[in-house]
């Protein structure tokens, strides 16, 4: 008996320290830091490669299948191989796609290739196939973004600052091989994909990773219980779509439309009780208040649009913040935003998408976010901080932009063409500076 006891002392205290390892992830102490899939940059400041191999034939009905239907989410097989310093990781059968929404475009034809991003699969064929130990892989050229940074930088934020629930990524150079003819596309994004193994890397976060997990599209306001929902079938269209086990949609329909109707009608203490249980508040808050200082405008509380979000196991409600490559100064004229850079924090969207403004209303939820959106100015997101990161990425990545397609050949110093404040800099101080017009307008609050 004595030696019971001895043995379930010392499994309580690994418990113990397994949890003082992992960390708290309610928001109210310290959060665990999760470790990366991969970073930014290898600490040897080289550049990782990938390369791909699809035979001619495979190629040809990707592009007859883009031809037919400009969003396709046809996979077709390829090879593909991560190579960095002596590592090497491939998987010889695995499925590529075109991914994107309004960023979509033909593909070109073999060793006459555009910019498009990809989407890799790499259990399609191969029970088990990983790449850096992961199923599900997305590439991104940097549309729209000649300073080669924005979305590397917001997601890097987001794992800095202790939002787990953030994807990482990381540069790459890319290879793209048809039957023979290769292309080097030059620099890209290589990042995690929101699905099962996203949310098995971050289970004890999670606190368990079979429960609902969702991707919210343009319209997605948690205002309307009968809004578009559907099973991940590859059709697209919905508002709300589920990406885990489609076999759970009719339980997992439910519980949102439990969700939004009485994140609607809760009101006053009743509310405020309600999102203490069913959400990690301080997570919430630190994650918007991230989107907010980097100028996500495109985002849930401005535009309804672009986040997914899972309820665990027990029925816990968690906000992942997805695409930020239209930030850091690229703002445009969007729901209440005129200005991405000096629109209050507290007045961001609008103020019929409840899930923030409900819980702006509580003075202490309130007061915790200001606090998370001066920290952030006082440290990271601080000007010099944030902009001798960035140089010294663009200075490992900038011998190898220039790229055979001949798009997108050099890195510059300014937001998208199609924004509405061109004037913006990031690595010029002044009063266009990004980082120090946002920093001015938080400091105010």
């Amino acid at each position: 008996m004595k030696r019971l006891w001895v043995f379930l002392f010392l499994m309580l205290a690994f418990s113990c320290k397994k949890a003082d390892i992992l960390g708290s992830s309610s928001g109210t102490g310290e959060p665990a830091r999760l470790q990366r899939l991969l970073p930014v940059l290898p600490q040897d400041g080289g550049i990782p490669e990938v390369r791909i191999l699809v035979k001619e034939s495979d190629w040809k009905t990707l592009l007859d299948a883009y031809n037919k239907d400009n969003n396709t989410q046809l996979y077709i097989p390829c090879g593909v191989s991560y190579v960095q310093s002596n590592h090497r990781d491939s998987v010889e059968l695995a499925g590529l796609r075109l991914k994107g929404n309004t960023s979509r475009r033909y593909p070109g034809e073999a060793g006459k290739l555009h910019h498009v991003h990809f989407g890799l699969d790499l259990d399609a064929y191969l029970e088990e196939g990983r790449l850096l130990g992961s199923n599900r892989l997305d590439l991104k050229w940097f549309k729209d973004d000649p300073a080669y940074c924005r979305e590397v930088f917001c997601y890097d934020l987001f794992q800095r600052f202790g939002v787990w629930t953030a994807l990482t990524s990381g540069y790459v150079r890319l290879w793209v091989t048809i039957g023979g003819k290769e292309t080097y596309m030059g620099v890209y994004q290589l990042m995690e994909h929101v699905k099962k193994d996203y949310l098995k890397r971050r289970n004890s976060f999670f606190q368990g990773s079979a429960g609902h997990l969702w991707k919210a599209s343009y319209g997605a306001s948690f205002r309307d219980a009968g809004a578009s929902m559907g099973a991940d079938d590859n059709k697209g269209g919905y508002t709300y779509e589920l990406k885990s086990d489609p076999a759970d949609f009719v339980a997992a329909k439910a519980q949102l439309q439990t969700f939004i109707r009485r994140l609607n009608k809760l009101s006053g203490e009743e509310f405020y009780a309600w999102a203490d249980t069913t959400m990690d508040v301080p997570l919430l808050l630190k994650t918007y208040a991230v989107n907010v200082t980097v100028g996500m405008w495109d985002d849930y509380w401005n535009n309804t649009n672009n986040f997914y979000f899972y309820f665990n196991p027990a029925g816990k409600f968690f906000f992942i913040p997805y695409d930020y490559d239209n930030t850091l100064g690229t703002s445009l004229q969007c729901g209440v935003q005129q200005d991405a850079g000096r629109q209050s924090p507290l007045n961001w969207g609008s103020k019929d998408n409840p899930l923030i403004v409900k819980l702006l209303a509580r003075p202490q939820w309130k007061q915790l976010y200001v606090s998370f959106l001066k920290e952030l100015c006082q440290g990271d997101f601080r000007a010099d901080v944030a902009m001798a990161r960035i140089r010294e990425w663009q200075q490992a990545i900038g011998p190898y932009v220039s790229n055979d397609t001949g798009e997108d050949m050099s890195i510059a110093d300014r937001p998208a063409s199609w924004g509405n404040h061109g004037e913006y800099r990031l690595l010029k101080s002044g009063s266009n500076n990004f980082f120090q017009v946002k920093a001015g307008v938080i400091s105010a609050l």
